[in-house]
């Protein structure tokens, strides 16, 4: 089997929430997402999708994405889609570094392996584990306040782990903190994701202020050397995040005992072969891991789902539902929240047909027919 064409798709996705604020100040309202098709001379098709948090958060961005796929695609056309390790070497041989430009490329060849096989990505990437898996939600950055009220809305919608946006003024945040937690039922969970927005010491402040809640501390600070600082300095459970981009960073971490869990991001790595190889070392070493990305629609959700759903339940700390934030649709047949619970698809591949009426006309197209 070969690749014969790339087309590339920009979606935009509004929040329902309107908008959306993390740490520095930042907020999106629409998110910027690149649907990928990939066609092979077996007249199969599979689909990705990359979706950059805005353009502050990673060394990422939605219009970086769509260049460097262009860039990418040509030196594609013609390689196996479903011999993926050989296609990941490939990618990192024609483009250094840009994992989040690979990654719906290589999500859409996952898809494309499944549909070949007869099975969901699911089983592919080690089989399913129970009927569903537990999601969170995140809090997006407000007054205390209103953040705690937040809690309620979300918790009749089924999520009993919540994440909030913190990474702000510190006083400001050790309110928030302390403001949500009092609004927690006993067994849930309390992230508070700084999203590298503290300084060390701002970090440590926060941490002593808070010793005495039931809450997770990620990715305080920019740095991976300032968060282990950070961590040295408290006995609340830690999460590393941004500064876990690779195999060597996870290797890095488990030798200096930097964390207790990871946020694993499928673009972040790039794409579901690196996830994959990730996770499976987390496992080994006994780290859990929070499963997304930095953004998406339906395609997003999907593989998602499929990596958490094929994730041991022990392993797996929580996962997210991009699709429920956003207030259109791209793919039918994509995963859906039912009481604060995600299942990955039992059709072949991702399981999604996108929605061609949604998607329009490619931007680009390259290979036969382009």
């Amino acid at each position: 089997m070969k690749i014969t064409k790339i087309s590339v798709f920009r979606v935009e996705l509004p929040l329902h929430e309107g908008s959306y604020k993390w740490s520095g100040g930042n907020a999106v309202s629409v998110f910027d997402s690149t649907v990928v098709a990939v066609e092979t001379d077996a007249g199969i098709t599979g689909y990705g999708e990359i979706c950059p948090l805005g353009s502050a958060y990673l060394a990422a961005y939605a219009n970086g994405a769509r260049t460097g796929i262009a860039e990418l695609a040509p030196g594609l056309l013609g390689a196996d889609p479903t011999a993926l390790g050989n296609l990941n070497r490939l990618m990192d041989q024609l483009m250094r570094a840009h994992p989040y430009v690979k990654s719906a490329i290589d999500m859409a060849c996952w898809d494309i392996l499944g549909k070949v096989t007869g099975q969901p990505v699911v089983n592919l990437l080690g089989g399913r584990n129970g009927q569903d898996f537990a999601l969170y939600r995140a809090i997006s950055q407000d007054s205390p306040a209103n953040m705690a009220e937040r809690v309620a809305v979300y918790r009749a919608e089924g999520y009993t782990k919540f994440q909030l946006k913190v990474g702000g003024d510190p006083d400001t945040d050790i309110d928030r903190i302390h403001a949500v937690a009092a609004k927690l039922n006993r067994g849930d969970v309390l992230i508070a994701d700084a999203n590298t927005g503290w300084r060390q010491h701002e970090a440590v402040r926060v941490a002593h202020a808070v010793r005495n809640v039931d809450v997770y501390i990620e990715q305080p600070c920019l740095s991976y050397e300032e968060c282990l600082a950070v961590r040295r300095h408290t006995d609340r459970p830690f999460v590393l995040d941004e500064v876990i981009d690779d195999l060597g960073a996870v290797l890095r971490g488990a030798a200096d005992q930097a964390m207790d869990v990871i946020n694993l991001k499928i673009s972040k790595v790039g794409g579901l072969t690196k996830a994959r190889q990730i996770r499976d070392l987390c496992v080994s070493l006994g780290i859990a891991m929070t499963i997304e990305d930095t953004w998406g629609g339906d395609i997003v959700t999907a593989a998602i789902a499929h990596l958490a759903h094929s994730t041991a339940p022990e392993f797996l700390f929580t996962a997210t539902d991009f699709n429920s934030y956003v207030t259109v649709s791209i793919a039918e047949g994509a995963p859906q929240r039912k009481h604060g619970r995600l299942a990955a698809s039992t059709a072949p591949g991702l399981g999604i047909t996108p929605r061609a009426d949604v998607l329009g006309h490619p931007l680009f197209s390259i290979g036969t027919g382009a």
